[in-house]
């Protein structure tokens, strides 16, 4: 039970993260724009010096930029940017790049090791114009979605699931935690905007297998 809680606030900050402060709801209704002179905790320059609670003991990688996410059916060419937590233990979203730019969690697996490696990225940004993962519902099963590292390796994935959860249900330890293969598991927020909370009601997560 434990490590389910663990699982739930990581998985809450990871996948909440890329859905506040969006101006278009994934139906496309206009919302009200992000306010001016507010700041997110969630793209502050502040460095995260703690260790998430689902990985305690877990040595993180050296926060770098670390190539590129390519989804050519979707024209994503995004650099992936390394993302640790911040104080308390959520999952951070890229800063360098925020709105084309992609985070992978540095205590999870790199894509193409064993088990369950996780990039998060906006939907959209503040006034609603998209952001990186704006069109990632539209991918199919079957779709490839390449990691290019910066020594021109290219790892190749193909989508084998998409799924929009709500976030009660999300299955955390199938996004987080299967170490059966080699995934890359990819995040956004789906559904409909609350504007009282500040989020959506989804999330979508788009699972993909190393061939």
């Amino acid at each position: 039970m434990r490590i389910v809680r663990r699982f739930w606030y990581i998985f809450a900050f990871l996948v909440i993260a890329p859905c506040l402060f969006i101006g278009l709801s994934v139906s496309g209704i206009l919302l009200p724009s992000h306010t001016s002179g507010s700041t997110s905790p969630l793209s502050s320059n502040t460095p995260v010096k703690v260790t998430p609670k689902s990985e305690e003991g877990a040595q993180p990688r050296p926060p770098q930029q670390l190539g590129a996410l390519v989804i050519p059916a979707i024209d994503v060419n995004a650099p992936i940017e390394s993302v640790g937590t911040l104080p308390g233990g959520a999952m951070a979203v890229p800063v360098q790049r925020q709105w084309d730019g992609v985070g992978w969690y540095r205590y999870g697996p790199w894509p193409g090791e064993q088990g369950s490696a996780v990039i998060d990225g906006h939907l959209d940004r503040p006034g609603g114009s998209p952001a990186v993962f704006w069109r990632l519902r539209d991918l199919h099963v079957g779709d490839l979605v390449m990691v290019v590292n910066t020594g021109e390796q290219t790892l190749r994935f193909r989508v084998i699931q998409i799924a929009a959860y709500e976030p009660a249900n999300a299955p955390l330890r199938q996004i987080f935690r299967n170490n059966s293969g080699k995934f890359l598991n990819l995040i956004t927020c789906a559904g409909t905007w609350i504007p009282s909370i500040h989020q959506t009601t989804l999330r979508l997560v788009v699972y993909t297998v190393l061939v």
